[in-house]
């Protein structure tokens, strides 16, 4: 039994290094960013990083001009404008998807406030399936995202803090008619605004028009439609996990299987050894070994005494 002990040692290994694949593999997608916060914060950073680098002079007032970002954010498009809190107000903007209304307020009001436009694309914008509540609904464009930050001229890299939007007369509409894809494919179904509200919860509302969508602030929006079943990248992706880990598991499952008979051959042939030398010490022993009953004995050949008289010795008279 101590011979096997390696043995199970290595099967306990083995099986710990399967499960902890399969688990893996299940939850593969748990790596990298999962935070819509901490999404918009990398979005921030690159705006501003981009804006210092350019000693300001390239953000010229009321033009839009597209961020680079580093290459983890690839598949995001962001877009960046500068405007003056009471031009902003007294005339509105087109920024992008984004129309802000005249009367538009910026809240705390600054100097100058910077408007980013984020669109995180299709493969980004399952952050916001995956943490909000969107169970029974499907999104058929990215997300936007239209964020406000202070914008002062003096204004360092470790001074931009997030500003609040409020529409006025008029409400902030987002058109998402060149962002849908699944516009023409809805199955007869009425795309209903989402507005992703910083507590986790959504909000949905009817268009205003075909791909149109109002707010009264800042945020980020999108349109989805109702859908029970789970999207088929999701199932596509499921599927492709589950051959893998079968895969693995069979391989793995084989070679386990294949070290336990190895093992027991050996037992075997080592106790058949063990038997075969045993056999061999007793025969060459110069006594004779007997079985009686299931017991060894050592037996020798029968000699007599031959008796001797002693000199001398007469036999009383009787």
């Amino acid at each position: 039994m101590a011979s096997l002990f390696p043995l199970t040692a290595l099967l306990i290994i083995l099986s710990s290094l399967s499960f902890s694949l399969s688990r893996s593999q299940s939850h593969d997608d748990d790596d990298g960013i999962k935070s819509a916060r901490l999404l918009d914060l990398l979005i921030r950073d690159s705006t501003f990083r981009s804006y210092n680098n350019n000693n300001n002079k390239y953000f010229r007032t009321g033009a839009i001009h597209a961020v680079h970002l580093p290459a983890n954010l690839s598949g995001i498009g962001v877009h960046a404008a500068r405007f003056r809190c009471g031009s902003l107000r007294r005339y509105g903007a087109r920024v992008k998807e984004f129309h802000l209304g005249v009367g538009v307020i910026v809240h705390p009001c600054v100097e100058r406030v910077m408007i980013v436009i984020a669109n995180l694309g299709y493969n980004w914008s399952s952050i916001y399936y995956e943490n909000y509540g969107l169970s029974g609904y499907q999104l058929i464009s990215p997300v936007l995202g239209l964020l406000a930050y202070n914008s002062g001229d003096d204004m360092s890299f470790s001074g931009p803090f997030e500003v609040k939007i409020l529409a006025g007369k008029t409400s902030i509409s987002i058109d998402f008619s060149n962002t849908s894809k699944l516009i023409n494919n809805t199955k007869g179904l009425i795309p209903l605004c989402a507005r992703f509200e910083d507590d986790g919860k959504v909000t949905l509302a009817e268009q205003v028009s075909e791909n149109v969508c109002a707010a009264i602030g800042n945020g980020h929006f999108g349109l989805v439609i109702e859908s029970p079943e789970v999207p088929p990248e999701k199932k596509r992706a499921t599927g492709w996990k589950m051959a893998v880990g079968s895969s693995i598991g069979a391989a793995l499952g084989a070679f386990l299987l294949t070290l336990l008979l190895v093992a027991l051959f050996v037992k075997v042939k080592k106790k058949a050894r063990m038997e075969e030398m045993e056999r061999r010490a007793y025969e060459e022993e110069a006594l004779q070994v007997t079985m009686v009953g299931h017991v060894r004995a050592l037996t020798a050949p029968v000699t007599r005494t031959v008796p001797v008289i002693e000199h001398g010795y007469r036999p009383p008279p009787p």
